[in-house]
């Protein structure tokens, strides 16, 4: 057992079985709790705990899947591209859309911080937690944060936010597709944004743009703090 697992393999391969477990049951079931990337975190962390595999010989092969991380957010201007017009006719607004939203996001997160008596690292960690990991990662580390409970706080509000997402715009009907992709990108990133291009082409591309923007106000709100 200890070769295998020790093998560069082994983090990817139990990776991608566990999102592909996480898509089946989604499927099957079509309940928004059961997050795809939810399910395969759980299975993961599970696996690993019960079987008392060392982090760092899952971390060999799961290094890969977060070269990619990088990539895959830059993919996302291709639909952002076929969007352009909307994106020149709607600037303004979905400027200051993204503006609201970082400044909520950074906001409440400070003021529940400073709520439950939590040091100033804490606050610093939990801040660009709304945006994409490589920004959020910059951002905790310049400020003084906990990159990796930063990493961790940026996963769970994607998947939050995904999950969410199709409730609260049904709740606060919320018709626009341009206002919908902007206010899911804006509070859940990458992870929340396939979501949004499961709703349509328009909400997805509003995600995308959201995402890059969002994380460019955050990290200039950051460099006042």
């Amino acid at each position: 057992m200890t070769a295998w697992t020790d093998s560069t393999l082994f983090g990817l391969v139990l990776s991608l079985l566990a999102y592909a477990l996480g898509v089946f049951l989604n499927r099957k079931t079509k309940l928004p709790l059961l997050n795809p990337l939810l399910i395969a975190v759980t299975a993961i962390a599970l696996v690993v705990t019960l079987l008392q595999i060392p982090l760092d010989n899952y971390r060999k092969g799961g290094q890969f899947i977060s070269a990619l991380l990088a990539p895959a957010t830059a993919a996302l201007a291709v639909s952002i591209y076929n969007q352009r017009r909307v994106l020149k006719q709607y600037f303004v607004p979905v400027l200051l859309g993204c503006l609201a939203g970082s400044l909520a996001s950074m906001g409440s997160a400070y003021l529940l911080c400073k709520a439950f008596g939590l040091g100033d690292a804490l606050v610093a960690t939990m801040l660009p937690k709304s945006v994409t990991t490589p920004i959020a990662m910059a951002v905790s580390e310049t400020l003084g944060g906990i990159v990796p409970v930063t990493v961790a706080a940026v996963i769970l509000t994607g998947i939050l936010g995904a999950m969410a997402a199709p409730l609260l715009i049904r709740l606060f009907h919320v018709t626009d597709p341009i206002a919908q992709g902007v206010a899911i990108g804006t509070c859940s990133h990458a992870i929340g944004t396939t979501k949004a291009m499961e709703l349509g082409e328009l909400q997805g591309a509003m995600s995308s743009i959201a995402i890059g923007v969002a994380g460019l106000i955050t990290v200039l709100i950051s460099l006042f703090l």
